[in-house]
Order: structure tokens, then sequence, then C-alpha cells
């Protein structure tokens, strides 16, 4: 399984940025699909997850704010990052779960959001 992650950039805060990872190769089995995210320093963290039945969860920190989609045809889960604040800056890496058990990350997409 290949996950190829895009859309990442340099933003203003309040601003929106959609970020896109594609999956390709053997994925029978798809248990669900996330977006984690590391800053400098920190841990990384999962920010937003979609599961096989459409069901979603964030962190607290992005909710209302953040919006997980998957479009199972092409095999693509997108993140729509609405009013972005500089502690949102991190590198973002898509994720994907299969079999509940074998996990596969995207390359990391770098988000910076400053003034």
């Amino acid at each position: 399984v290949q996950l190829q992650a895009s859309g990442g950039g340099l933003v203003q805060p309040g601003e929106s940025l959609r970020l896109s990872c594609a999956a390709s190769g053997r994925i029978l089995g798809l248990n669900s699909m996330s977006w984690y995210r590391q800053a400098p320093g920190k841990p990384r963290e999962m920010v937003a997850r979609v599961i096989g039945g459409g069901g979603t969860n964030y962190a607290d920190s992005v909710k209302d704010r953040f919006t997980i989609s998957m479009d199972n045809a092409k095999n693509t889960v997108y993140l729509q990052m609405n009013s972005l604040k500089p502690e949102d800056t991190a590198v973002y890496y898509c994720n994907a779960l299969i079999n509940w058990s074998r996990n596969y990350w995207g390359q990391g997409t770098q988000v910076t959001v400053s003034s």
C-alpha cells in the first residue's frame, strides 16, 4: 500500500487548506484512514479519522474547524482545514489501517500557519 499526500503550504491565520491523500496498491480490508500531525519537539498526534462505515472522530483541538472525508471511488481521503491557527503548524501524515493490524503512512506534508 502506498499513500501519497499533498496540499500543504504556508497560509496566514484564519485561512484554509485542503490536504489530500491517495491510496494505491493492495488496499483490501481497509478499516480506516486518518490524518496525524507532528510539530517540532512534540509527539505525533491523531487529528482526524474516518472509518469504513463513514464515522469520523476528531481531536478536540480541531473540532468544528477541520473536516475529514473519503472518496471511496478514488481511494482518497481529504482533510479540509478552516480557520487555521499558528498552533496547527506541523507536518501532516496520512495513515491507513488495514485488517486492524497493519498501519501504512504517507510521506508527510508541511503545513505552516504564520502571519
